[in-house]
């Protein structure tokens, strides 16, 4: 739906005005020049209006310095162990801010609850996440940062289609677009959507025959409340809890691609963090997962858990949208994630054991350094293989057996030969 928003120190920003744009295509390469004519020839065949184009590529959009390339390979919700991401998301003061804005939006957000059937303190908790409620927007013009994309190698279809959809916005709603200001990724307004979003879910809730994402709080919050429904939200369930595992607990059944019924779960001996029984539906399927293998934190996630990573594809993401909301529903005090003696290994690690998993034929993955569900489940089958435990967890155990590993006997120890000793 979207791409994952990061606005961590970012340097040099890219042009935000007209008056900050000047054209200076003058030193842009011919190739670039010859593909910015065919996209917008492109746009043009696709819908949108020529005064359109003209308008919006009068500016100059070749950029010798493209942050938003460089960002796209570097997105914290990936990069950081859970512990990290979380503490750094759902800090102390992001928690006070969160209470201070449900307390008075409740009335408008309980209107929309009774449209959308979404919970209030998830509406808070993803514009606290995605926006810091509001202060935040991203910094980057959406048609200069979609176009810069489009131009890159990594996903230029993805990004080519959300330029033609951000486009569209402006030919149907008559935006000017030098105010369309969002995420390095395009993504815009108190939410972040994407323009495809945006044109699909967007809405006028305040009635007055404007979408305005960016300065009307109502049309922001019900149109992602809209989208939200439109997942198969369950407006009655959380999002989860954390847990605690019993002492003889299987591994192997720990992921998202591993679901159990809340009864079962209890049966296996999960509990929650207090160590009381699981106070959800016993009927309800869920799944434990392990953001930082068997020596960290453990998460028993229900179907909302699922629809917030359809908004954002990291784990990480999710869980502090969830821990975040979950602080407005309770008066307890907010205290930081206990950092647990799991160690993430770096990325060149990951992709050595990408690769040996590709060669071994134990998963076809893609060699990104990133550990995605893919590669935790593909982590499982080689550490079956080594006698580990299956938590799917890279560590530098696991490293020193690939090191080690011998295509004759697999990750047995070899066996040294044995010495004949001459009798005296």
């Amino acid at each position: 739906m979207r791409a994952s928003v990061s606005v961590i120190a970012l340097g040099v920003f890219l042009s935000l005005s007209t008056a900050a744009c000047a054209n200076v295509t003058s030193f842009a390469p011919p190739e670039y020049l010859a593909w910015l004519e065919e996209l917008k020839q492109d746009m043009i065949k696709r819908g949108i209006s020529e005064e359109t184009i003209e308008t919006v590529y009068a500016q100059d959009f070749y950029h010798r310095r493209p942050e938003v390339v460089k960002i796209d390979r570097r997105q914290t919700e990936f990069i950081l162990t859970s512990t990290d991401y979380i503490n750094r998301v759902v800090n102390k003061k992001r928690v006070e801010l969160a209470r201070k804005h449900y307390r008075e939006l409740k009335p408008l957000l309980e209107e929309i609850r009774k449209k959308y059937n979404v919970q209030p303190e998830y509406l808070i908790a993803f514009w606290g996440v995605e926006t810091n409620f509001g202060t935040n927007f991203g910094g980057f013009n959406t048609i200069d940062a979609l176009t810069t994309l489009s131009y890159d190698k990594r996903r230029p279809v993805f990004f080519r289609n959300q330029l033609f959809e951000a486009l569209k916005i402006i030919d149907t709603w008559k935006i000017d677009y030098t105010k369309m200001q969002g995420s390095w990724a395009g993504a815009m307004g108190h939410f972040q959507f994407m323009p495809s979003t945006f044109n699909a879910y967007a809405v006028d809730f305040n009635g007055d025959n404007q979408i305005d994402i960016w300065h009307s709080f109502e049309d922001a919050a019900a149109s992602a409340a809209n989208y939200l429904s439109s997942l198969g939200w369950d407006g009655e369930a959380p999002w989860g809890t954390e847990v605690s595992l019993p002492w003889n607990f299987d591994f192997s059944q720990t992921g998202r691609g591993q679901t159990k019924t809340v009864g079962e779960w209890n049966k296996a001996g999960v509990r929650t963090a207090g160590n009381r029984k699981l106070p959800f539906k016993t009927e309800q399927k869920a799944s434990v997962i392990l953001p930082e293998g068997r020596n960290g934190k453990a998460y028993l996630i229900l179907n909302n858990f699922r629809k917030i990573m359809q908004w954002n594809r990291s784990e990480n993401y999710a869980l502090a949208v969830g821990i975040l909301a979950s602080y407005l529903t309770d008066d307890r005090p907010w205290k930081p994630v206990e950092n647990r003696p799991s160690v993430r290994l770096k990325t060149d690690d990951i992709i050595k054991i990408q690769a040996f998993i590709n060669k071994l034929g134990f998963g076809k993955l893609e060699e990104d350094g990133q550990l995605g569900s893919k590669t935790r489940e593909a982590v499982k089958k080689v550490q079956k293989e080594a006698r580990m435990p299956q938590d799917g967890y890279p560590d530098y155990r696991l490293l020193q057996k690939i090191n080690n590993y011998d295509p004759q006997i697999g990750f047995a120890v070899p066996v040294p030969d044995r010495k004949l000793h001459k009798a005296n």
